[in-house]
């Protein structure tokens, strides 16, 4: 060996865990095949007191929620709205993989930050201030993605805006969505 080869940078790319493109595949075909399917999410929440509850789903470990102590709980976990935005990075994240797969380019990272702007002068309804629908939850949602990858910043880009074209969490933040509640 000369010295030349010793001395010669080496780079090494780590890149993140990829999906099965061939099972993406077949699900995509299966969408295709039967546009009108769907699934059904179910959870569980259990209250323990105060503002803790705690969210079961499958066989995981429980999604513990909390408020914060300047809204009356113990801060022991995420809030609820807290909640419903790592919802949003999860499935943001989960669309931007699936595309990235799909578009043939492989992800050496991806990191997905979000604000939300909620208000809740109602108290939840518990005597607070008089307001309709629309005004209260999120007002506004802004998310900001970290995605690198083997390709150029428009192609990443055009990874990012198709999988939140295509998020069904976006899309149930976006569009109102028939919702009905009733005792058990």
């Amino acid at each position: 060996m000369t010295t030349d080869t010793l001395d010669a940078p080496t780079t090494l790319k780590a890149y993140l865990k990829p999906i099965d493109s061939q099972g993406l595949a077949a699900f995509a075909a299966k969408g295709c095949a039967n546009p009108a399917s769907r699934g059904t999410n179910k959870v569980k929440t259990v209250m323990q007191g105060m503002y803790r509850s705690l969210s079961y789903v499958g066989n995981h470990a429980p999604v513990v929620v909390d408020e914060p102590l300047h809204l009356f709980g113990e801060d022991t976990a995420p809030a609820p709205g807290e909640i419903v935005l790592s919802g949003l990075g999860g499935c943001l994240a989960v669309g931007i993989t699936a595309v990235a797969t799909w578009k043939k380019v492989q992800l050496t990272k991806l990191e997905i930050f979000m604000e939300g702007d909620i208000g809740n002068p109602a108290a939840w309804g518990a005597g607070g201030a008089p307001k309709l629908a629309p005004d209260m939850g999120f007002q506004a949602i802004r998310v900001k993605v970290l995605v690198e990858g083997d390709a150029s910043r428009e192609v990443l880009d055009e990874i990012v805006q198709h999988a939140n074209f295509y998020s069904p969490v976006a899309n149930s933040m976006r569009n109102p969505i028939p919702f009905e509640i009733s005792l058990a």
